[in-house]
């Protein structure tokens, strides 16, 4: 249309033009921004898309073992995966349970019988916990005693006294060890986790029961030289529950299943510098708590990997995944152990869509 016709024109049919131009040009700025992103690479791409906030509430204090989540935070892997995470301190698998079920966390790491016996207990519950990856593949529970006691394998433990505070994963799962193993009765002395080492270290009780990663060295700081610790995990005396494993809520799942996707990805890359260099991990656990003590702290990470991380069953069944025979069994040992209100049902608490592909989580190759 040339400037005189464009001029005779009806009002209409000029607005009609104007918004044609201005759509137009819309398009074409659309397009090339479009365009932009695709050339970026993909970190980068993913940083100017939209970023997820997501609330991680962790199973315990900043020890060895949160290097898993603190290294990909601030390494800016999430962020590079298109998310934000704020990783917080916890006290308990419990309280994680609760606490992402309750929805002032989006995701946290717990143990998976924590989050069994929550779904059974509470089966009406409208933002129960599913499990998307496992982490450690095989429970860290374990039962410590000192030789001097003349414990040194299961058997002994009948009839003796046992302690650890109520919460304590290998005190809820002590039924399980106890039928694979024929123990008979024993009696449990309760107590708050700070306790627990020094009163088997006073003679206070026979035997506790904790995680290998933290109560062998806790045991080790009261001056109990490793030589005369009796150490019975779980796993090496037949029982074959998992342990923790990353959780979030069905409504996040829901919402924002590309944001569940990504962090498990960036948690996989992160994973795989932790296991490669367990000392320069610490450094990143460091930054959160200055006042922890380094040596200490790798040490109990490389405790964790070996004993629950990358472990045997872990190589055989793949890092992250879980198997479904394994996991029926669990979920029916926990019923009866914790006495559930109801039974679990095992196809509820897992769900592996959400991991990355195989040779990505293929992070035990050298």
């Amino acid at each position: 249309m040339t400037s005189a016709a464009f001029a005779q024109a009806s009002p209409l049919t000029a607005l009609t033009a104007r918004i044609g131009r201005r759509a137009a040009l819309a398009c074409a700025a659309t397009a090339l921004a479009a365009a932009a992103l695709a050339a970026l690479p993909q970190p980068a791409r993913a940083q100017a898309q939209a970023i997820t906030p997501i609330k991680f509430q962790l199973d315990w204090r900043f020890e060895g073992p949160a290097a898993f989540f603190l290294l990909p935070q601030a390494k800016g892997y999430f962020k590079q995966a298109g998310v934000d995470v704020a990783v917080d301190a916890g006290n308990g698998s419990g309280n994680a349970v609760n606490r992402v079920a309750s929805g002032a966390y989006d995701m946290g790491f717990a143990d998976l019988a924590a989050l069994m016996e929550f779904r059974a207990n509470n089966p009406d519950a409208p933002n129960k916990p599913v499990a998307v990856m496992m982490v450690y593949n095989n429970t860290p529970a374990a039962v410590f005693a000192l030789k001097k006691s003349g414990i040194t394998k299961p058997a002994d433990l009948a009839g003796k006294k046992l302690g650890a505070p109520v919460f304590d994963a290998g005190r809820r799962g002590w039924p399980v060890f106890a039928k694979a193993n024929k123990v008979g009765n024993v009696s449990w002395v309760s107590m708050d986790p700070p306790l627990r080492e020094t009163m088997l270290a006073r003679g206070d009780v026979d035997a506790i029961t904790g995680f290998y990663f933290t109560s062998l060295l806790n045991l080790e700081a009261r001056g109990i030289k490793p030589q005369d610790i009796v150490v019975m995990s779980y796993p090496q005396y037949g029982v074959k529950l998992y342990g923790n494993a990353i959780i979030t809520s069905e409504s996040f799942l829901k919402k924002n299943p590309q944001a569940v996707r990504a962090f498990l990805k960036a948690f996989t890359r992160g994973a795989k510098d932790v296991i490669a260099d367990p000392k320069a991990a610490i450094a990143y656990v460091k930054e959160r708590d200055g006042i922890i003590n380094t040596e200490l702290e790798e040490r109990r990470l490389r405790l964790a990997i070996q004993s629950s991380v990358a472990t045997a069953d872990a190589r055989i069944e793949g890092f992250g995944e879980v198997k479904g025979p394994r996991l029926a069994l669990m979920a029916s040992q926990v019923a009866d152990a914790y006495a559930t209100k109801g039974r679990i049902d095992a196809a509820t608490v897992f769900d592996a869509s959400f991991l990355p592909p195989a040779a990505e989580r293929n992070i035990f190759a050298k």
